[in-house]
């Protein structure tokens, strides 16, 4: 008859796992991702954020997150070796809501800050902005974000040591707060229905305005 501990390690790292399960029963902020989840591939505990949320961290737990138009930027700290992911829709709207760039991006720095990083000391990697949906050419949302945020970080004097942003391509990213490293893997354009729904959904709400006028490893 198997150990305990030795069915334990057949279904995956016994303190991944347990990590999981601490995560999951700690009380989390508002807009804070609370997707925990065990990874197979990296064998090690792992968070999921969605659209609008945001994580940040002091260890490396896997923060991962997959991009259409959307945009997610890793910002870390060296010194402090504090971590964190957002992901957001659209440049700005209306509201506190980490769907939009303008809110997400100043949770994400507060956050980390109050973790003990600071400011000056960051740097960022950025992901997405992909014009995932056919034709479209009107309003390129993913462009949008794009130069939303190299402005932004630009303007709080935080430089973007690398990148992988535009294009036609969605993308899965995962980062490593604690480490800051950054893995990013380009999708297949098909069987991507969920993401292209998100895009026409964030196409939808800036129509009306719009008619108006480091080293990425790959996985």
């Amino acid at each position: 008859m198997s150990s305990p501990l030795a069915t334990a390690s057949s279904l995956g790292n016994p303190a991944a796992l347990a990590r999981v399960s601490q995560l999951k029963a700690l009380p989390r902020k508002h807009g804070e991702a609370s997707f925990f989840f065990y990874d197979a591939h990296f064998k090690n505990a792992a968070v999921k954020i969605l659209p609008g949320e945001y994580f940040c961290d002091t260890e490396d737990l896997l923060v991962m997150t997959t991009l259409g138009s959307c945009i997610a930027a890793c910002l870390w700290d060296r010194v402090a070796k504090v971590g964190g992911m957002n992901h957001f829709m659209l440049p700005e709207g209306n509201g506190d809501s980490g769907r939009y760039g303008s809110f997400a991006m100043e949770l994400l720095i507060n956050e980390m800050m109050k973790r003990g990083a600071s400011k000056a000391r960051m740097e960022a990697k950025i992901f997405g902005g992909g014009a995932v949906i056919s034709g479209m050419n009107t309003i390129n949302v993913g462009e949008r974000n794009t130069n939303f945020v190299i402005d932004f970080l630009k303007l709080e004097r935080i430089p973007i040591v690398s990148k992988d942003v535009m294009d036609v391509y969605p993308r899965k990213v995962c980062f490593l707060p604690a480490s800051g490293k950054a893995m990013v893997k380009r999708l297949a354009t098909t069987n991507t229905e969920a993401l292209v729904q998100q895009d026409k959904a964030a196409i939808q709400k800036v129509q009306p305005v719009a008619s108006s006028g480091g080293s990425i490893d790959l996985f």
